[in-house]
Order: C-alpha cells, then sequence, then structure tokens
C-alpha cells in the first residue's frame, strides 16, 4: 500500500524516534574509529595492536559493524545512538529492548553487567565515564570504569496520569539533569520548563517548552551567544533569538547551534576550525600551508614561494570570524530546511527535511564524511548519501566521529 504523504511531508511529521521504529533503519559512521567505535579491524578482534591509520581514520561512511549486536538483546530493529569521545552505545528499541555498546574496551560489551540490567530501557546517555539509563519508573547511572553490581546512582521516578505530552530525553530528568561529571544530578528550576537539554564538558545549552533557548557555563569562546566572553553560573536566556521559537539543539566543545521552528540554522562560539560554517582564518591558514607543502615541489627552483604567490593574489579583503558571540543564521547552499543537527568537539553535521546531510568543521580524522582529512569553513553536502539512493533521517556525533542513520529511497517516497 503505497501512502500519499511527500517525502518532506513524512520527515518533517514524524519526529526521529517515530522515523526509526517506523521505517527499517541502516547506520553510518565515519570518523575517528581508535577504539572500534564504527567497525573493529580482524587484528582488533584477534588481540592484535595496529595502529594502521586506516583503521583509525575512517574517511568514507562505513555501515555499522554488528558483531556487538549478535546477542540476544540486540535486535536489528534498532534506533537511537549516542556517542562520546571513544564509546558508544546503541539503543534497541523491541519488547525487550536493551542497549549495547562498542568501542573503548567493550568490543564484547553486551556481556557487561550493565548491559544487561539495559533491558527494557528507554533513553540512553553515555560519556566517558559513565553510561546512564532511563527506565520508564526509573534512572541508573552506572560506572564504566568499574566492574559493579549495581548502579553508582539511581533515581525513582513517579508517573502522574494525568500528564501528558512526550517525556523528555537524557540527559535531562524530572526536576533537573544528568551531567557527564560528577556530582552527576544536577537540578534546573522548573520555571525553565525544559524540554530538550544539550550538554558540553564546559556548557549547556537549554530549550524550553516554549521555543526560548537558554545557556550557562563556559563563556570564553562565546559559546554562550550572549555578545561576551563572560561565564554564567545560571541558565540565561539567549535574547538574540527572543521572540523565534527554536525546535533543536545541540552543543560541541565550544560552539552551540539551534534550530528554529521554520528549518533555520543558528549557530555561535568558537569557529577555529570553521564548525560554525563561517569564514575562519586559522583554518584558511592551514589549507594554504598544506597546499603549499604540496605544491612546494613545483616552486623549488622558482623565484616566488608558493606562500607569496598566495599572498599576492589574495587581493580582495575577506571578513574572518575567529568567535561569534551572537547568534548568527547560517545560509546553506541551495536554500534547504534543516530537520535535526548534531555537534561533535569542532565538527556540524546537519540533516535536511529532504535527506541530505551536510558537514562541516574539523576534519582531520573524516568525521565529515567527505572521503578526505580536509576541514571546512562551508557546508557540504555528504553526496555519498545521495549516490547510495538513500536518505538521512537522524544524525548524532561523537567528539571527533558522526553516525548517521537511512532509509531507503524507495521507503523515503512511499
Amino acid at each position: 500500500m503505497r501512502h500519499t504523504y511527500s517525502q518532506v511531508s513524512v520527515f518533517k511529521a514524524l519526529g526521529t524516534t517515530a522515523l526509526q521504529q517506523a521505517f527499517p533503519m541502516r547506520w553510518f559512521g565515519f570518523g575517528f574509529n581508535a577504539f572500534g567505535q564504527i567497525r573493529v579491524h580482524d587484528k582488533v578482534m584477534k588481540g592484535e595492536f595496529s595502529d594502521a591509520a586506516e583503521e583509525v581514520k575512517v574517511k568514507s561512511p562505513t555501515e555499522l559493524s554488528s558483531h556487538v549486536d549478535r546477542r540476544d538483546c540486540c535486535l536489528k530493529n534498532e534506533c537511537q545512538k549516542r556517542a562520546s569521545w571513544s564509546r558508544r552505545a546503541s539503543l534497541h528499541f523491541n519488547s525487550d529492548s536493551c542497549v549495547c555498546l562498542a568501542g573503548s574496551d567493550s568490543f564484547e560489551s553486551c556481556n557487561l553487567l550493565p548491559m544487561k540490567q539495559s533491558r527494557g530501557c528507554k533513553d540512553v546517555l553515555i560519556s566517558e565515564s559513565f553510561l546512564t539509563l532511563a527506565f520508564s519508573d526509573r534512572i541508573e547511572c552506572w560506572d564504566l570504569q568499574k566492574e559493579a553490581k549495581t548502579p553508582s546512582w539511581s533515581m525513582d521516578i513517579k508517573t502522574h496520569p494525568e500528564s501528558s505530552g512526550p517525556p523528555v530525553k537524557l540527559p535531562l530528568v524530572p526536576g533537573g539533569y544528568m551531567a557527564s561529571k560528577l556530582p552527576l544530578y544536577r537540578p534546573l528550576s522548573p520555571h525553565l520548563r525544559a524540554k530538550r537539554l544539550a550538554l558540553s564538558s564546559e556548557h549547556a545549552i537549554l530549550l524550553s517548552a516554549s521555543g526560548a533557548v537558554y545557556t550557562w557555563g563556559l563563556g570564553s569562546h562565546g559559546q554562550l551567544g550572549h555578545g561576551g566572553l563572560v561565564s554564567e553560573e545560571e541558565p540565561r536566556i539567549v535574547e538574540a533569538l527572543w521572540g523565534m521559537p527554536m525546535s533543536h539543539v545541540a552543543t560541541g566543545g565550544w560552539h552551540s547551534v539551534c534550530i528554529s521552528d521554520g528549518g533555520d540554522l543558528y549557530v555561535w562560539g568558537w569557529n577555529e576550525s570553521g564548525q560554525l560554517g563561517l569564514p575562519s582564518r586559522g583554518l584558511r591558514k592551514a589549507l594554504q600551508q598544506q597546499s603549499c607543502q604540496q605544491e612546494g615541489a613545483r616552486y623549488r627552483d622558482a623565484s616566488t614561494s608558493p606562500a607569496e604567490e598566495l599572498k599576492e593574489g589574495d587581493t580582495h579583503e575577506e571578513v574572518f570570524i575567529s568567535i561569534q558571540a551572537f547568534p548568527a543564521l547560517l545560509d546553506i547552499t541551495p536554500a534547504c530546511e534543516i530537520r535535526t543537527v548534531s555537534c561533535g568537539s569542532r565538527h556540524t553535521a546537519a540533516v535536511t527535511t529532504k535527506g541530505d546531510l551536510y558537514t562541516w568543521g574539523w576534519g582531520d580524522y573524516g568525521q565529515l564524511g567527505q572521503q578526505t582529512l580536509l576541514s571546512s569553513d562551508e557546508p557540504q553536502r555528504v553526496e555519498f548519501f545521495r549516490e547510495q539512493q538513500v536518505h538521512v533521517t537522524d544524525v548524532v556525533c561523537g567528539a571527533w566521529n558522526t553516525f548517521a542513520a537511512v532509509v531507503e529511497e524507495e521507503v523515503a517516497r512511499s
């Protein structure tokens, strides 16, 4: 039976989780892979050490290995990923949902007690040290550095039959949120009416039920969006966005982004690696130096060095942005609407309502999916997925890598 909804209408009408549960999903990863977060090399599986570049840097989107998914708890209908620097968590939704880990020392992590204790889990959050599991009646936090038989922290949840609307997602929990370091539980004022929360190691960005955006934490790189470099101890509304309801927020190491109800993307913070998609002097200089090194042989017998030639040829004045302390509207060419976005430490990835994936920022580990190790301060479409005739429905960034969920083109059009 064919549905009459257009591809764009389906993508806008269904949330990410609904899309993943409604259609068969495939997940691809690219970028930093030193701990087997994306794929596990045969030498790693055999316990042999190897530091080959192609094992550490996955520059082309690669379908995720299923070797950790062979346990009885890990079925193919997984629909959610979370990632940290060295780990990836997969939440599998089925009649007896559970979590599996990949990366770090967790190649066989489905055997670990926390994984067995994750049956029935509704949401998951992972950091380098802790795994947080959300159930319908409780929150549990497990210390990944210890082989404990009980969670290091837990909280019971009281459900109210009269409550309406979708449940909040981690790191939000009733009354507050879960941090990636001690103290794990941090309270939030109920007046904020938090709907979504994104955390970096040093700052936070919160989306309220009304679509307002609040930030707090370290502000040294303009990542709070208040126009200065001052830190904030308490949530402060981003006044530059006042009156424009937002639908999604995300944060990188030192930058922040949000999506308006109309699908516009706003960015602010540090732009040293082009992670805002704005012209970066540092990035352009690094690319020029790399070009000079590659082309240097052609100029050894010439009177003008490649650096001098580049300087002489650069007659126009371009405005470079190192720190963007106020939210800036980012234009992506061709014009498109953004449905979801995620940030790594110094890169950003966004999915459009038409199912395209755009990436920009630091790319030294291939985390931009452009089949190179180059960085970029301009949003670029990941052509791999178009060539494969698939539509991207979700994206999740680890610190130095990226994971994208796709459906077949025929499914997206049905």
